[in-house]
Formats: C-alpha cells, sequence, structure tokens
C-alpha cells in the first residue's frame, strides 16, 4: 500500500481511542463557539439591536431600523471569504491546528467586546459603526474556522468513517444553539423584558470568555492533521495555494458554494429568523418559543450525526439529495403549522425541518475534503463554504422579513427556501460521488468530484 493511502486510510478501528476523542472534541468545540456565538449575535439582531443601535433610522421609514439590524447578520459573511483565504493559505503552509487556535481567540474577543459596547444612545453613531466592526472581526475568524475544523476531523478519520468524523464539527452549529438558546431561556425566565433589553442581553456575549477559555486548552491538545505531517515530509506544501486552487479547482469551489446555499438559507431561519417572527410578529410568549428552538436544536444534533454517518453507507451525494428533497417538502406544510400560533405545532414544525437540515449538513466536512487535492484542501474547502454561506444564510432573515412584508404571507418565504433546495440539490448532482477517494498527500491534483 502507498504511503498516501496509508496516511488517507488508517486501520480500521471499531471504537475511538482517547487522542481520537481528543480530536473530535477539538473540532467541534470551535465552531460550538463559532455558531453560538453567531446565534446570540442573530438573537440580538432580531429583539434588541434594531431599538438599542439603528433607532433613528425608524423616524422617517418605520421598520427600517430592524431590516438593518437584520442586514448586519449578513454584512461579516462577505469576510468569510477573506478569512478563509487567508486561513486557507496559512493553514495549507504552516498548519490545521494553529490555525483553529488563532480562529477560535479572535471569534471569542470578538463576542464579548460586543457584550460591553455602548449603545446608540450612550456613544451616537459610534455605536452602530463599532457593532459593525466586530461583527466583521467575527466574520473574518467565522471564514477560517470551519475549513480547519472540518480538516482536523476527517484526515484524522478511518476512510469508512470519515462522514461520521465529520459530522461532529458540523453538530457544532446545533450544540452551540443549545448552549445559547439555553442562557437566553434562563435569562429570559429570571428577568423583565426592559431589564432584558437594559442590559441582559449582554451576559450571553460576555460568557463567550469562558468557552474560549475552555476550547483553547481542548483544542491545544489535538495532535496535527497527519495529511499535513505528510505534506511536510514530502516537502509539498504550496507556495501559492489560492493560485493553485483557482487555476486547478475552480470548478470544485463553485460546487462547494453552490451545494450549500440550500442548507445554510433553511438553517439561518431556525437560528434567526423564526424565533424572531414568532414573538414579534405572531405574538407569542418568549420562552417557550426558546424552549422549542432548544428541543428542536438536539433533533438537529442527531440528525446532523446521523446524516454523517450514513453517508458512509450510501454515500456523500445520495444523503445529500435527500435532506434537500426533505427540507423542500416540508417548506409550506412547516409555515401552516407556525402560523397557528399554537407552541405545540411551531415546536413541531421547526422539529422535522431539522432532518433535513442534518442530512444535508452532516457529511459536508468529509464530502468536501474529499473534493479537493491535499495541497490546497485547507484554501478550497473553507472558500467554497464562505461562497455558499454569502449566497445562502448571509441575508435569509433580511430577505424572509422583506419577502413577508411585501406578500404578507409566510409561505412566500417557503418558497424562496425551496428554490434555493432546488439549486443546491442540482449542484449536488453534478458532483460524481466522492466517497472513499484518497485524501493523503501524494494523491492525484485533481480530486475526483466533478464528471
Amino acid at each position: 500500500m502507498s504511503t498516501s493511502q496509508t496516511t488517507s486510510a488508517p486501520p480500521r478501528r471499531q471504537q475511538m481511542s482517547k487522542a481520537d476523542r481528543r480530536v473530535v472534541a477539538g473540532t467541534m468545540v470551535g465552531t460550538t463557539i463559532e455558531w453560538y456565538d453567531f446565534f446570540i449575535f442573530a438573537q440580538a439582531a432580531g429583539v434588541v439591536f434594531a431599538s438599542l443601535y439603528f433607532k433613528p433610522l425608524d423616524t422617517d421609514s418605520p421598520g427600517l431600523a430592524q431590516l438593518v439590524s437584520w442586514a448586519t447578520i449578513g454584512v461579516s459573511f462577505f469576510f468569510r471569504p477573506l478569512g478563509a483565504v487567508i486561513a486557507g493559505r496559512l493553514g495549507d503552509r504552516v498548519g490545521r491546528k494553529a490555525m483553529l487556535v488563532f480562529t477560535l481567540v479572535m471569534m471569542g474577543a470578538s463576542t464579548a467586546l460586543i457584550g460591553l459596547l455602548p449603545t446608540y444612545a450612550q456613544i451616537g453613531v459610534w455605536a452602530p459603526i463599532l457593532l459593525m466592526v466586530l461583527r466583521i472581526l467575527q466574520g473574518f475568524s467565522a471564514g477560517g474556522e470551519w475549513g480547519g475544523a472540518a480538516l482536523m476531523a476527517v484526515e484524522h478519520a478511518p476512510r469508512d468513517k470519515r462522514g461520521f468524523w465529520g459530522a461532529y464539527p458540523q453538530i457544532g452549529v446545533p450544540v452551540g444553539m443549545i448552549i445559547a438558546t439555553l442562557v437566553l431561556f434562563l435569562l429570559r425566565l429570571s428577568m423583565s423584558p426592559e431589564q432584558f433589553l437594559e442590559w441582559g442581553w449582554r451576559v450571553p456575549f460576555l460568557l463567550s470568555v469562558a468557552l474560549i477559555v475552555v476550547g483553547y486548552f481542548i483544542r491545544a491538545a489535538v495532535a496535527e492533521s497527519p495529511v499535513f505531517k505528510e505534506m511536510v515530509e514530502r516537502k509539498q506544501e504550496s507556495a501559492t495555494p489560492l493560485t493553485q486552487l483557482l487555476r486547478t479547482n475552480k470548478k470544485q469551489v463553485l460546487l462547494a458554494a453552490v451545494i450549500f446555499i440550500g442548507n445554510n438559507a433553511a438553517g439561518y431561519l431556525v437560528i434567526a429568523f423564526l424565533s424572531s417572527y414568532a414573538q414579534k410578529t405572531l405574538k407569542m410568549d418568549a420562552s417557550p418559543v426558546l424552549l422549542a428552538t432548544l428541543l428542536a436544536s438536539f433533533g438537529w444534533l442527531i440528525f446532523t450525526l446521523f446524516g454523517g454517518a450514513l453517508s458512509d453507507r450510501i454515500g456523500r451525494v445520495r444523503t445529500f439529495q435527500i435532506g434537500y428533497i426533505l427540507i423542500f417538502a416540508w417548506m409550506i406544510p412547516m409555515f401552516l403549522l407556525i402560523d397557528t400560533r399554537n407552541i405545540w405545532a411551531y415546536g413541531v414544525g421547526i422539529f422535522v425541518l431539522t432532518i433535513g437540515l442534518g442530512l444535508s449538513y452532516g457529511p459536508m466536512s468529509a464530502m468536501y475534503a474529499e473534493m479537493f487535492p491535499a495541497s490546497v484542501r485547507y484554501s478550497g474547502i473553507g472558500i467554497g463554504y464562505a461562497l455558499g454561506s454569502i449566497l445562502g444564510g448571509a441575508f435569509a432573515p433580511l430577505f424572509a422579513e422583506a419577502l413577508f412584508k411585501e406578500t404578507g404571507w409566510s409561505g412566500s418565504i417557503g418558497i424562496y427556501i425551496m428554490a434555493l433546495c432546488v439549486i443546491s440539490f442540482i449542484g449536488t448532482s453534478l458532483v460524481k460521488e466522492t466517497r472513499g477517494v484518497p485524501l493523503g498527500a501524494g494523491t492525484s491534483e485533481k480530486a475526483p468530484s466533478v464528471p
């Protein structure tokens, strides 16, 4: 067996060793913190930022402050590709591990500073400007975070378990949502709406510091990726990974972006829009809505792990396709349930959505890693993921809000997500099945991902 095959296909292991568990924990903890940070920002954008940072915009145009508040979520996504380019370049040259620690600290620091940021009433126009700067730093660090975490998991994994191991950085989304929702739920129970608006919303941002400390020590104990070690031994690190990537793997980058947009847009409905829609438009109580979101997050976690494991059995492409079919089919029924204003119907609606979300998200780390050669893999998956985020979730809450205001029918939001799912389904179908391809540094510079 060749060296590259040995690296990309470790001996079959029935159970994870202690070192294995450190790897998956290290990859999961960063994405958990990333999505905890993003979730609390999205919730704040839906509930408090409009009145605290953009209120003057409502003077001449009522409702504009909320639209701009939603837009702050999307602005950071434009800086994700920059983070992916820089972290990818360094990650393909100096290692996956160093970039994971760097992006973790940057994300946490910018989040904590948001918790200390004065409001418009205190410092005027500098308040929204500084909020945007910190949001941009969040986006930059997030752009470099996911690619490194995905590669650390997949490149350590046995060949027949890549989908399952690669699902661990993916479950950072629901785990981050669980932690953030639980914190917000407890805060809502323990204080009045006035107290929450005055200072309580800052607490989840400041708690990010504790998560960063824990995450740093977990990641510091993780060994470097075996594929990157092989690249160093072969002296194969690319001097200009981005140039090489754009010369040899443009199609893979574009397909990676297209594959993600449907999942990312539907996911941001759960992360940001639906909770705000239920509270502000349907006038449902905040605590039950947050509790329903918490339960749905557990569903997302379970089905993401299941999606990764299923892709090891039936393939990445087929698992993605099933996930997108489920999201497409559920969109209109979900909004019909939510619009009943019944908390049980709301909970069922978003929980069922997480089945399709999990199946179209769990296999992503493995599939993307298998689409690119080792020397440009960090750059390739990071940029593809970041572009998919811009086209998918960046402005999904803003578009959803605008569609509802224009049509007065929540089903129009469902049709918007359904259209994106069709696009992603087509993109997924254009990918040649990647399951089991060699990942080692000695493999072909053109991964067999495009027919």
